[in-house]
């Protein structure tokens, strides 16, 4: 049987301010990608939130990031890569004294925003994240975009390299996605979703921006969990892939 794991950015949250709806999205996912306080979060939060996934059996990711809590992460930044190395592996580190008070521990790591899309093809940055997650557990997986100079990174270095797609965003015919600033770059039709999560669960296609139609090889599907009508977007996802045969359950 078919199977894909969904995972979601949870914990993106700042004292009273709150973006998600962490704990209706952790009934629904497998994999919870936690801000670790440096493009949203703080420690409450990250406690919350480790706690409610670990009731749930869901597994807790560090979602590493540019140090940008005023830009939401999504701010291109130079960063030096001794630098990027050291904050990555304190965020990993953060996270995992929540996770383990939890009851149970951080299972792998996502960056986040603008350092995602950086370390697709900038081969000094990823080697920079890679860095960090040895740094901090030399056991964790690493979640990223096909083709990364991250996950090329991860791998030559002995890391699990974990494969993810996007059915709520536009995708070029290279297989990378289309900048948060382009027009359509983010897909807001819900039924396309729920259409193009099934693609890419059972055929590992989808159809890029242009029309043509792209093979992607994922093991984890991203719901965004900050869109509007999130939670109940997310339920129709899994429902359509259980109903289509295809097993939801986490890649760690």
């Amino acid at each position: 049987m078919t199977s894909i794991d969904l995972n979601a950015d949870l914990g993106e949250g700042f004292g009273r301010w709150q973006l998600t709806d962490d704990e209706r999205l952790l009934s629904v996912v497998t994999s919870a990608n936690v801000a670790c306080g440096f493009h949203a979060g703080d420690p409450v939060t990250m406690r919350r939130v480790c706690e409610l996934a670990a009731a749930r059996g869901v597994r807790i990711g560090a979602q590493v990031s540019y140090r940008d809590l005023a830009g939401f992460g999504r701010r291109a930044m130079d960063v030096p890569s001794a630098e990027l190395t050291a904050e990555v592996a304190y965020q990993i580190g953060a996270l995992e004294v929540f996770a383990r008070a939890a009851g149970t521990r951080v299972s792998y790591v996502k960056p986040h925003g603008a350092l995602y899309n950086r370390v697709v093809h900038d081969e000094e940055q990823a080697a920079a994240v890679v860095a960090g997650v040895l740094l901090a557990d030399a056991t964790l997986p690493v979640l990223g975009l096909p083709g990364s100079r991250l996950l090329e990174a991860a791998g030559k270095a002995g890391l699990e390299a974990v494969t993810e797609a996007f059915a709520d965003r536009a995708y070029t015919e290279e297989g990378t996605l289309v900048p948060r600033g382009q027009e359509g770059a983010v897909v807001t039709d819900p039924e396309a979703v729920v259409e193009r999560s099934l693609g890419l669960a059972r055929d590992r296609v989808v159809t890029a921006r242009s029309g043509a139609r792209i093979e992607v090889g994922a093991r984890s599907l991203c719901l965004h969990g900050d869109t509007p009508g999130a939670v109940e977007l997310a339920r129709r996802v899994r429902e359509r892939l259980e109903s289509s045969g295809i097993r939801v359950e986490a890649f760690v």
